[in-house]
This record gives C-alpha cells, sequence and structure tokens, in this order.
C-alpha cells in the first residue's frame, strides 16, 4: 500500500519517531486483493479515514467497521488489527498522547465532517516535521478539535474474550447465513441456553439477538463499501428477502442501505 505525502511516494517513517502532534499522510491501494496487518500498536493515537472502500478493525474486544466518510479513533497503545479488501483510499493520522484535546479515550468510529477531511487532506501534505508556531500549529489544533466532537457512529460489535464463545463467533462470522437458533448454538458450543446467554450478556452487553444483529449490520456495511449489491448481502446474510434485510438495516442505522451508501458517496 503506497503511503503518500505531499503527493509523493515516500519510504515509510514510524510515526511514533517523528516530534510533532500529528503525523498524517494518505493512503491508497489498488484492487489487488485487500491487505492485512496483524496485531499491533502505537505510542500515538491513529485516525484511519476512509474515502473509498471499507476497513475492518479489530480493537481488544471489539470489531469495528468503517465505510466511505467514516474514520476510526484507536487511542496510543491500543492493539489492533486492521484489514480491507478492495480498493481502498483514505487518510492516516498520528497523534501524539501529550496533546490534551479531549479526544476519546476509548476506540471509536465516527462520522467525518467536510470540514474535518479537508483538514485531514491538508495536514496530510505537510511534511513530517513541518515548522511550528505559525499557520501549521493553527491548522493541526483545529483539526484536533473537529476529531474532539465528531459524531460517534454505531458501527462497532463487541467481540468476547472466552473461548467458548469466540468459537461460536468465528463460525457466526465465516457462516452468516446460518440462522441457527440459541439452542441450537448453545448444543453446538456444549454448553446450556442459559449459560450462552449469561456469557454473551457479560462479555458483549447485549442479547444473543442483538448481538447476531449487529453482526449483519457491520458484514452489511463492509460488503456494500465493497461494492456487493443488496441481493447479494441479503442472501449472504441468510435473510429470506430483500425486504426483510432492508427493515433491519433501517431500524439500526435509521436509514435504507441505498440511500445510506449513497450519501456515503456524494460531495
Amino acid at each position: 500500500m503506497p503511503i503518500l505525502n505531499a503527493l509523493q511516494e515516500i519510504e515509510w517513517v514510524d510515526p511514533d519517531d517523528v516530534p510533532r502532534p500529528i503525523v498524517a499522510f494518505g493512503a491508497e491501494m489498488s484492487d489487488v486483493g485487500g491487505f492485512e496487518l496483524d496485531r499491533h500498536r502505537h505510542k500515538k493515537g491513529q485516525m484511519l479515514l476512509v474515502q473509498r472502500g471499507a476497513l475492518s478493525c479489530e480493537v481488544e474486544g471489539g470489531l469495528w467497521i468503517v465505510p466511505p466518510r467514516s474514520a476510526i479513533w484507536i487511542p496510543g497503545g491500543a492493539l489492533h488489527a486492521i484489514k480491507a479488501t478492495g480498493a481502498l483510499a483514505g487518510y492516516n493520522a498520528f497523534v501524539d498522547p501529550a496533546v490534551d484535546k479531549h479526544l476519546p479515550k476509548a476506540c471509536c468510529a465516527v462520522s467525518v465532517t467536510p470540514l474535518l477531511r479537508e483538514l485531514l487532506t491538508r495536514a496530510a501534505h505537510l511534511p513530517y516535521l513541518y515548522e511550528e508556531g505559525g499557520a501549521n500549529t493553527r491548522l493541526v489544533a483545529v483539526l484536533l478539535d473537529e476529531l474532539a466532537v465528531a459524531q460517534i457512529e454505531d458501527l462497532h460489535l463487541p467481540m468476547p474474550t472466552d473461548p467458548r464463545l469466540r468459537r461460536i463467533v468465528d463460525e457466526m462470522m465465516a457462516s452468516p447465513a446460518n440462522r441457527g437458533t440459541l439452542a441450537s448454538w448453545a448444543r453446538h458450543a456444549g454448553m446450556s441456553e442459559r449459560t450462552l446467554l449469561r456469557l454473551i450478556g457479560r462479555e458483549t452487553g447485549m442479547t444473543f439477538g442483538r448481538w447476531r444483529q449487529q453482526l449483519g449490520v457491520v458484514l452489511a456495511v463492509k460488503w456494500l463499501a465493497g461494492g456487493a449489491s443488496i441481493q447479494q448481502v441479503t442472501t449472504d446474510l441468510g435473510y429470506e428477502s430483500v425486504p426483510s434485510f432492508v427493515t433491519m438495516f433501517r431500524k439500526a442505522l435509521g436509514t435504507s442501505p441505498g440511500r445510506y451508501m449513497a450519501e456515503r458517496y456524494s460531495g
């Protein structure tokens, strides 16, 4: 994945080693099978903004999906892994933990305003060691202010750590069209329905049904951002009809899948 700075490809520089409040650059990858970064961490906080395509990011107990016109904020020190499929374009910024701008303390997906996007674009064209004390410092300060007040989006799927639950979750994510009942999943994991309900409530804060619905939402957003049709997503999630899938999506995100994606690519 080429890293772009001032419109030119450059060698990778560890952002943790750059003595500036923000280190920002553009990122672009053509549709060559995607990429995956194994679990790692940075001293600095990280913001990943997606303009085209979608990212999935697992961060210490949660899975986040980042569609176009959204960003994910990962606090400094958080262990995380990133995966993208297909074409991807966006921006990446690393923020020094010494910067006190009331930034989120936990990982979250946020909606990106046109102002935040333009500020990050400008910051990505600065030299790594940009001159401080003037216009650049003011630009960075406004960018951090905008990030601090960005609206959080519900594109998060809590991930359990209990090994029995994690096996169920991994199988559900691998085969989301499997609409097995609570009883069948409990039997498959060798536990009672009551135990399964208690564990998933304790580890995710959700009921089994609510968690499975949220899984469908984040997968749908990921696939739609990758170019899948609504009919294809309906089938892959195991819904009997497009209207039933659209109803679920609308209840979860407040709009239809078609309108949701159209808004992501408008403007």
